[in-house]
């Protein structure tokens, strides 16, 4: 995939799993998509997620929806599903199995990688990632093990640094504040709770959108 097309796929990245939704994931996922998502993360972790046979229904069902829409599926952290899978590639953070292996078992797909500081941003681009993640840029509660707020301040130095990566901001991210991130150098926001986490999920995603384009 070309560089240029990977970051139009990055412009409204949507991570979602079981737990991060109160209604049938799929049907989210459907809406989501209806309001303008880009691409979908596939992130089945923490209190209450599903785990082996139910883990890999979901994802079937989840990837399916991707490819009917035509957006990457993409799949956080379990190489393994993965491949099972075949997703379109794969998410890991920096305690997860290191990029330049995922690489190698995944082939050619899509490798995305998050990252904090510099040092973390050009390894990831030494190991061959495709894109990165960067945040938390605001407040957030999606995820327990979070880092520090960065602030969109982080984006700005990343490119300072030659960063040429596309790259999405992470973190507290809502249509109140998704301009500031596209602004300070992202390619694009990725999201959780602000289009799972609402009661209308396409009028979510269409806001959102409409700050990212």
């Amino acid at each position: 995939m070309k560089q240029q097309e990977l970051e139009e796929y990055l412009s409204l990245y949507f991570i979602m799993g079981s737990v991060n939704c109160s209604q049938d994931p799929v049907e989210v996922l459907k809406q989501a998509i209806d309001g303008g998502i880009t691409l979908f993360q596939y992130r089945e972790k923490g209190e209450g997620a599903l785990q082996g046979n139910e883990k890999y229904r979901l994802g079937e069902k989840l990837k399916k929806v991707c490819l009917n829409a035509g957006i990457p599926f993409i799949i956080n952290d379990d190489v393994n599903l993965g491949i099972a899978l075949d997703a379109d590639g794969i998410h890991v953070g920096q305690d997860d199995e290191a990029a330049h292996t995922v690489q190698q078992k995944m082939g050619n797909k899509i490798l995305g990688v998050s990252t904090h500081t510099i040092a973390e941003a050009r390894k990831a681009v030494f190991d061959g990632a495709d894109y990165i993640g960067v945040g938390p840029i605001f407040p957030t509660r999606s995820k327990d093990d979070a880092n520090k707020v960065q602030g969109i301040q982080i984006l700005q130095q990343f490119r300072e640094q030659q960063i040429t990566l596309p790259m999405v901001g992470i973190g507290g991210i809502t249509a109140a504040n998704a301009k500031q991130v596209i602004d300070a150098g992202a390619n694009g926001v990725s999201v959780i709770s602000a289009i799972a986490g609402a009661d209308n999920v396409k009028q979510a995603a269409l806001q959102l959108k409409s700050k990212v384009l």
